[in-house]
């Protein structure tokens, strides 16, 4: 139930004066000196930035230098590679102009201005012998022998494959989601994950006038984030803050979003992370984080906690099928079960949790000290559907006025308010879709037809047999439903095939909390009408009763094993409440019981079969005609059963007494 925000939440209270922003200087980044430094490191190693001789050959070195006595050195480096000087007076001269002209600037003339490689010393001592027969001693030139070492060379080639290897490093971490992620974290990955919400974080605008409904679990609510604004109230006269609240309901009924109110109204550094992000492949991870995670808050109490999806790290131990095995989730949960009610007290936390798993939790966490408060948040009867409606109609800009919220609320039982808020979503694309300016009720009834029965698949290739016997299973349906005292009635019933579906029809359960035999036994021959009215037309039966027979056969076991509505096993109820699995190997009951337990709920679904057959055969005109009529129009309404069969003769009591006797009560 994610309700969007109000712009004017903050009104009555007032403003806090905001401080003048100074302009922020962009900051220095060191890392550029560092990379330029290297860039100049590498450009004079490699590219020899300074001295830039020119390369020769043998012939030009001997026939254009050497014979021209205008050599004035040369120097052989490691064996291998020769270096000619040539004499500053000819560099002058003219001669060597447009040898040097791109090459050389005045700092590098002094040399070394020609280059060129040997193969063997011996050999080029030779020949160089050869060269300089002719020339007087005073002329020859004499070779000098160095060996030079690259400092710098062997550096880079030793750090070079380290530095591509942290690169690498770098990027797979990066890949693999960043510093902070467990892979950014190799060295911290103990570390609790919580996002911390502070006071007055911009990130939390919800407040609890965006909660619609869920008016009972916002007084407890209230009641945690009212002590943390004023202690005094309650420890004046000796009250104690609860530890931990913990918000039990069906998925998308607004647990999390009640949390993030209380984060919004509570004023109070607020952290939050979901029940699996505890748990990592590494032993003793979660547990760590934990402990990481109570310090954190300990530091800043009075604070609050939010674990989603405590499920995750809070099933009842001892169910591990290792059997024994060391167990991280268990460890996890050992740590938890000690910070939030062991010898260390933790004055000023407290604990918010949520979980659609109640069952399942373990014993020792939902006791009386660590989560002292177990709120419910449950479906939305139907005026909490009409606020949460009027809530998420507001960001639609162009409504029709043929919508009414009310008529919204009424046909949408059962639905929670993420379902509601995907009920507005959805109008408003299909009105979208369908090029039109504004919304219009007939778009939210499109919506919520998608909702339950999926999109309608027009171009399914269906013969007309098949649609014959569909048309007659729906009109079976409606007959009993609208007939039956207790049985919903009806809304729409419509042939075309949704989603899985090959028919559906849409009923308008009544708002009950607790359901009789009677009741029960309604629904039940309702829905066997279908395979009935089959049998009664064609005389056979098809697969299509399957999610029929199915619903009826739950419902028959659960009236003898559950609900103990059978004379013969009695007042017995085998259902386990806890959720702890405790008859996980063996039944509650004998296999004599077993028997009798099928043979009464055999005969529970074969009485509501005969009767359904009843009640078809006496209305067996009315059945055709709406068979007929399903087959001519494909979608019928109430009004059209109205019609056939008349007024309903049964005084139900509608939304709107009970929605009076509510106000009454009030």
């Amino acid at each position: 139930m994610n309700n969007p925000t109000t712009e004017n939440k903050n009104l009555g209270k007032p403003e806090k004066p905001t401080k003048p922003t100074k302009p922020t200087k962009p900051k220095f980044n060191i890392y550029w000196i560092y990379g330029i430094i290297a860039i100049a490191f590498i450009a004079f190693q490699f590219l020899n930035i300074g001295s830039n001789p020119v390369q020769t050959n043998w012939h030009d070195f001997k026939s254009k230098m050497l014979n021209n006595h205008d050599i004035e050195k040369i120097v052989v480096v490691n064996k291998e590679k020769v270096e000619v000087y040539i004499k500053q007076d000819r560099l002058n001269s003219g001669r060597y102009d447009e040898l040097f002209k791109s090459n050389f600037n005045s700092a590098s003339k002094s040399g070394p201005h020609y280059f060129f490689t040997i193969g063997s010393v011996d050999y080029f001592a030779e020949q160089l012998e050869k060269a300089q027969a002719n020339f007087h001693e005073d002329e020859k030139i004499n070779v000098r022998y160095e060996k030079r070492e690259d400092h710098l060379g062997n550096i880079l080639s030793w750090l070079f494959p380290i530095i591509i290897l942290i690169a690498v490093w770098m990027f797979v971490l990066k890949k693999m989601g960043g510093p902070n992620s467990a892979g950014g974290q190799i060295f911290n990955i103990g570390k609790s994950k919580a996002k911390i919400f502070n006071g007055d974080d911009v990130e939390v605008k919800i407040d609890f006038k965006n909660v619609a409904g869920l008016e009972e679990a916002k007084i407890e609510i209230k009641e945690i984030v009212d002590f943390l604004k004023k202690p005094d109230k309650y420890t004046n006269l000796g009250g104690k803050i609860p530890k931990g609240a913990l918000l039990i309901g069906p998925p998308g009924t607004g647990k999390t979003l009640l949390a993030r109110a209380v984060a919004g109204e509570a004023h109070v550094p607020f952290f939050s992370m979901s029940g699996s992000d505890f748990v990592e492949m590494f032993v003793g991870v979660g547990a760590s984080r934990v402990r990481d995670l109570f310090n954190q808050a300990k530091t800043k109490a009075p604070c609050i906690i939010f674990i989603d999806e405590i499920d995750a790290i809070g099933r009842a131990r001892g169910r591990n099928p290792n059997m024994g095995a060391n167990d991280e989730r268990e460890n996890t949960l050992n740590q938890l079960l000690t910070e939030m009610d062991g010898f260390d007290t933790n004055s000023g936390v407290i604990i918010l949790a949520a979980t659609n798993r109640a069952d399942v939790l373990d014993k020792a966490l939902l006791r009386a000290g660590r989560f002292d408060r177990q709120i419910h948040v449950e479906l939305p009867d139907l005026n909490e559907r009409k606020e949460i409606f009027k809530v998420h109609l507001q960001p639609l800009k162009k409504i029709s006025t043929d919508v009414d919220v009310k008529f919204l609320a009424k046909q949408t039982p059962g639905f929670s308010g993420a379902d509601i808020a995907n009920v507005c979503n959805e109008a408003a694309l299909i009105a979208a879709r369908k090029n039109k300016k504004m919304v219009y009720r007939q778009d939210f009834l499109d919506a919520v037809d998608r909702i339950i029965g999926g999109l309608e698949k027009k171009n399914k290739i269906i013969s007309p047999l098949e649609k014959k016997t569909i048309a007659y299973h729906e009109a079976g349906h409606a007959t009993i439903s609208w007939l039956l005292e207790h049985a919903n009635p009806l809304v729409k019933v419509t042939i075309i095939p949704r989603g899985a579906a090959l028919g559906a029809a849409w009923y308008l359960p009544e708002e009950r909390q607790i359901t009789t035999t009677e009741q029960i036994l309604d629904e039940m021959c309702a829905a066997l009408g279908g395979r009935v009215s089959e049998e009664i037309t064609f005389g056979k039966i098809s697969t299509g009763a399957l999610n029929d027979l199915e619903k009826v056969t739950k419902q028959a076991y659960a009236m003898i094993t559950y609900y103990g509505m059978s004379k013969k096993i009695g007042s017995l109820s085998f259902y386990d409440s806890t959720g702890q699995s405790d008859y996980s190997f063996t039944k509650p009951y004998s296999e004599k019981t077993a028997e009798i337990i099928d043979k009464e709920a055999n005969a529970i679904i074969e009485k509501q079969y005969k009767r359904a057959h009843e009640i078809l055969i006496k209305h067996k005109d009315g059945l055709k005609q709406l068979a007929d009529l399903l087959l001519e129009k494909e979608v019928i309404f109430s009004e059209n059963l109205e019609k056939i069969f008349g007024k309903r003769k049964f005084g139900n009591k509608t939304s709107d007494e009970l929605d009076k006797q509510k106000t009454k009560m009030n």
